[in-house]
């Protein structure tokens, strides 16, 4: 039976927020992340802005390149689809229809239960917003 599993996105790792959902999803369970922005990503503040800078530098619209956005709840749907097994055939096709995200909680999720997922014991990290805000 498929329930709707509720995600906090607040403080959690980027890659074990994103595996943790494609699972779910894969599973058959639609998945809500909420709170899309104040996800983290752990390392070196300047070489992920770097790397996020010269990722959405090689694509353009001449060149045929995949796009990287900077739009926070974007990020987190793009991460989840690389962790399911084809996003355009399938199984894969299935599971990214069942997630969805949100930059902060709207009104239909405030009361709801949601499920944290721990964050990173490190002082050396980036929340997804800041990132966007940056590249």
């Amino acid at each position: 039976m498929a329930e709707k599993i509720i995600i906090n996105a607040d403080g959690a790792v980027f890659g074990r927020l994103c595996s943790f959902a494609a699972k779910k999803a894969l599973e058959g369970n639609e998945v809500i992340v909420v709170n899309s922005e104040k996800a983290i990503m752990t390392g070196n503040k300047p070489g992920i802005i770097q790397k996020y800078i010269s990722l959405r530098a090689s694509g353009g619209h001449s060149q045929k390149r995949p796009r990287y956005t900077k739009i926070p709840y974007y990020m987190i749907k793009r991460g989840i689809r690389g962790m399911l097994p084809d996003h355009r055939l399938g199984i894969g096709k299935q599971a990214l229809s069942r997630i969805r995200c949100y930059d902060g909680v709207p009104e239909e999720f405030k009361d709801k239960k949601m499920i944290n997922i721990e964050g990173a014991n490190t002082t050396k990290f980036i929340t997804i917003k800041e990132l966007s805000e940056r590249i």
